[in-house]
Formats: structure tokens, sequence, C-alpha cells
């Protein structure tokens, strides 16, 4: 992605959840989908005006095919590759070890740029928590540092 913001999100019995955000010079793909060939579980969103390249599948298997040969290359996509695995996973383990109060103050202290840049009602979604919520959390917190 050149520019903007992107929301990972699927459909859980008519409620939007979202799962992840992307900015600059961030790479999203349903992995799942390219590497197993079936439609992805999750969309794929634009929440800000943004500049996207994007690459056909069978170009990018020949990169792929060719960057085997190159170690920094190779390194990096894999690299790439973890540290969105890494992201996952801790939003997975977050959902059960911390509180949504706890969620959204590492949101605030690990990725400023979500709270900055992306609407109020898809924040709750990727806490778990309403919009209502959210709101009473967030007085909580402007009451409790003051």
């Amino acid at each position: 992605m050149e520019k903007g913001c992107i929301r990972v999100w699927f459909n859980n019995n008519g409620k939007d959840l979202t799962t992840q955000f992307f900015f600059e010079n961030q790479s999203v793909a349903s992995i799942e989908s390219f590497m197993k060939k079936l439609p992805s579980p999750t969309n794929i969103e634009t929440i800000e005006p943004s500049i996207l390249w994007w690459i056909h599948k069978n170009d990018l298997d020949k990169i792929l095919e060719e960057i085997k040969e190159i170690p920094e290359l190779r390194d990096s996509l894999i690299n790439m590759l973890f540290e969105r695995t890494f992201d996952y996973m801790k939003y997975f383990v977050s959902f059960i070890k911390n509180s949504p109060v706890e969620r959204y103050t590492n949101l605030i202290k690990e990725r400023p740029q979500i709270i900055m840049r992306v609407p109020q009602h898809y924040i709750a979604s990727y806490l778990g928590i309403t919009t209502v919520h959210l709101s009473r959390l967030k007085s909580k917190l402007i009451i409790k540092n003051n």
C-alpha cells in the first residue's frame, strides 16, 4: 500500500468484526486464500482514500520462485509473513488475557496511528466492544489521567 488505510474484517451473524488495520508501506492479502486457493474468510476494505499496488497470483508465484535464490529477498518476505503472524497471535491472545481497557491502552501505546486515523466504530469493532462502551472507556481514562 502506497497511501491510505485498510481494515480487514468479517461478518459474524450480521455484525462486522475488524481484525486488522494496515497503513502505508504495508502489504495486505488473504494469505489463507492465496496459499489454499479458497475464498477468503475476510473482507479487505479501504477506509481512507488509498493508492494500492496489486499483483496477480500467477505473477507473484513466478517472483517467489525467483527470489528463492536471493537470500535477502527471501528472508525479507519470510520476516514480513512472520511479523503478520505474530501480530495476529498477539491480537488473539489479547482477547483471552486482557480487558477492553487494557486492549485500548495497549493500542494507544503500540499503534497510535489507529487511534488518530481510524473511525471510532471500527476501533470499537477491533477491540470487540460497542461504540458506547468505547466512549465510556475513553471517558474513564480521561478522568483517571487528570
